[in-house]
C-alpha cells in the first residue's frame, strides 16, 4: 500500500517565525508499507479521494502533539475490500465516509448519547492504535507507522475499525462524500447539533474554511434571520455568500455587520479559526443569553481570558463543539438527504483535485488560504 508519513513536524521557530514552505521542507513523505488486513472488527478500505484539512495542518506543524512516525489524513470516501471476523452489517464494495472518532458505544460519553467524545476513542486516537487493537501499519523494515485518528487516509487503502465507517449510497459522488467525514459533520454540527439554531435567529460564523462554510450552510438551513460570514481573505467572502451568508466581511466589519444585522449582538456566534483571541471577540459579539461555540483548535499553550461577568451577569454561554456532537451513523445521512434535495451545496467546498504526491503542495495552498478543501488520490 501507498500512505503520506510524517515523520517529523515543521514549526515556526524564533529564527524562522515565517510560517514554513511545506513544498520546500517535505514533510509527509509518500512510500510503501506493508499491507495489513483487518483484524476482528475491522475493515479493509480502498481509499478513493482523501481531503486535506487544517486538523492535518496543526499536526504537521507541531500544534496538535502525535506520536511520529504517523500515516496522516482522516477525511476520506471509500470502497470496502475487506471483512474482518465479527462485522456482519458491512459487505464488500460497501461505498463508505470515514469518520475520525470511532465510538466505542460503552464509555460514558457514548451511554449518554454524545460519540463525539468517546472516551476509549480519545485514548486511542492520541496514542496512534486503533479501536480494536494497537497500530498496524509498518514499513517494509518493520518500523511501526502510528495510525492519524483512526483514519489514516492519505493513502490507497486503510484498515479501520467497523466503528470508523457509516455506509452511503452508491449513487453519491466521491468529490462530495469526500467532505462529510469532517468538514461538513463539525461545521454543521456546531450549529445544528450544539448550538441548536432555531428559525429566525441570527448567526455569525467566524473563519471560513471548510468547517467555517458548512456552518454557514446549516445557519442558513436552519432558516437563521441573519448570517454573518467573516474572514481576512476577501478571496472567501463570494464563496460564503453562495453558500448561505446574509453578510460577509473581514474582522474589522464584524462589529459593524452585527449591529447592523441584530443590533446588541447575534444570538450564536461560530468560531471556527482555532484563536482564542477570536474565541474572546466572539463573546462581545453575541447578545445577553447568546452562544459562543468554539470549533477551532487553538494552539495546547493558548490560554482565554475574558469578563468572568459576562455568564452570570448577562447569560451568556461558550460552549465547545468537538465533531459538531454529532452522531455519525444518523447526522452524516441526515445531511446526505438535505445535500439530495439541494439545500446544501457542499460541492461548492471542493476547490480541486490533486495526486497524492502534492500532498506537500497543498499544505502551503491550504495554510495560505488558496484552497477550501483540496482532494488527492493517491
Amino acid at each position: 500500500m501507498k500512505a503520506a508519513v510524517l515523520y517529523s513536524t515543521v514549526a515556526k521557530t524564533d529564527t524562522a517565525p515565517q510560517k514554513p514552505s511545506y513544498k520546500d521542507a517535505r514533510p509527509l513523505v509518500v512510500q510503501e508499507l506493508e499491507r495489513p488486513e483487518p483484524r476482528a472488527g475491522e475493515l479493509g478500505v480502498a481509499i478513493t479521494y482523501s481531503s486535506l484539512c487544517h486538523s492535518d495542518l496543526s499536526v504537521v506543524d507541531g500544534s496538535r502533539v502525535r506520536p511520529l512516525p504517523m500515516a496522516l489524513g482522516h477525511e476520506a470516501v471509500g470502497r470496502v475490500v475487506s471483512v474482518g471476523a465479527g462485522v456482519s452489517d458491512v459487505s464488500v464494495d460497501d461505498h463508505v465516509v470515514l469518520v475520525f472518532v470511532p465510538s466505542c458505544g460503552d464509555c460514558r460519553a457514548c451511554r449518554a448519547g454524545r460519540p463525539a467524545l468517546c472516551h476509549r476513542a480519545a485514548e486511542v486516537n492520541g496514542s496512534g492504535d486503533l479501536l480494536h487493537g494497537e497500530a498496524l501499519l509498518r514499513t517494509p523494515s518493520g518500523e511501526r507507522i502510528n495510525h492519524h485518528l483512526g483514519v489514516s487516509a492519505f493513502a490507497d487503502y486503510a484498515v479501520v475499525a467497523r466503528e470508523s465507517v457509516v455506509v452511503i449510497d452508491d449513487d453519491v459522488p466521491d468529490t462530495v462524500a469526500a467532505m462529510f467525514g469532517c468538514a461538513v459533520l463539525t461545521g454543521m454540527g456546531s450549529v445544528l447539533n450544539t448550538a441548536a439554531v432555531t428559525a429566525g435567529q441570527s448567526v455569525a460564523v467566524f473563519g471560513l474554511g471548510a468547517v467555517g462554510l458548512s456552518a454557514v450552510m446549516a445557519a442558513s438551513l436552519a432558516g437563521a434571520g441573519s448570517v454573518i460570514a467573516i474572514d481576512p481573505n476577501p478571496g472567501k467572502h463570494q464563496l460564503a455568500l453562495d453558500c448561505g451568508a446574509t453578510a460577509v466581511g473581514t474582522p474589522d466589519d464584524a462589529a459593524s455587520l452585527i449591529t447592523d444585522a441584530a443590533g446588541d449582538g447575534v444570538d450564536v456566534a461560530i468560531e471556527a479559526v482555532g484563536s482564542a483571541g477570536v474565541i474572546a471577540a466572539c463573546l462581545g459579539h453575541v447578545t445577553r443569553g447568546g452562544a459562543v461555540v468554539s470549533v477551532g483548535l487553538p494552539h495546547p499553550s493558548a490560554e482565554l481570558t475574558v469578563p468572568a461577568l459576562q455568564f452570570a451577569g448577562a447569560g451568556k454561554r461558550l460552549l465547545g463543539s468537538y465533531m459538531g456532537d454529532a452522531v455519525p451513523g444518523r447526522d452524516i445521512p441526515l445531511y446526505l438527504g438535505y445535500w439530495r434535495e439541494g439545500r446544501l451545496p457542499v460541492e461548492l467546498l471542493h476547490t480541486d483535485t490533486r495526486p497524492l504526491t502534492e500532498i506537500n503542495e497543498g499544505l502551503d495552498a491550504l495554510a495560505s488560504g488558496q484552497v477550501v478543501r483540496r482532494l488527492f488520490q493517491a
